[in-house]
């Protein structure tokens, strides 16, 4: 049976990564910080790729009500 506390290797959870915008750097490991630099390359990929499909949407609307 898996304790609340570990996973399925026994290993504890690892903990969510997450970044605060202007928060302290210097008590962070240079692997704590690559894992903030990719945690934010994806929220800009995701955020991109949102405003991409917004974007899209308003230019589909924007061509409909122009007839």
């Amino acid at each position: 049976m898996i304790d609340d506390g570990e996973n399925a290797f026994g290993a504890p959870p690892r903990r969510q990564v997450s970044h605060d915008i202007g928060q302290p750097l210097d008590a962070l490991s240079v692997s704590e910080i690559e894992e903030r630099i990719l945690l934010l390359k994806a929220e800009i990929a995701r955020l991109e790729e949102t405003k991409g499909f917004k974007q899209a949407s308003h230019a589909a609307a924007a061509a409909f009500f122009k007839l």
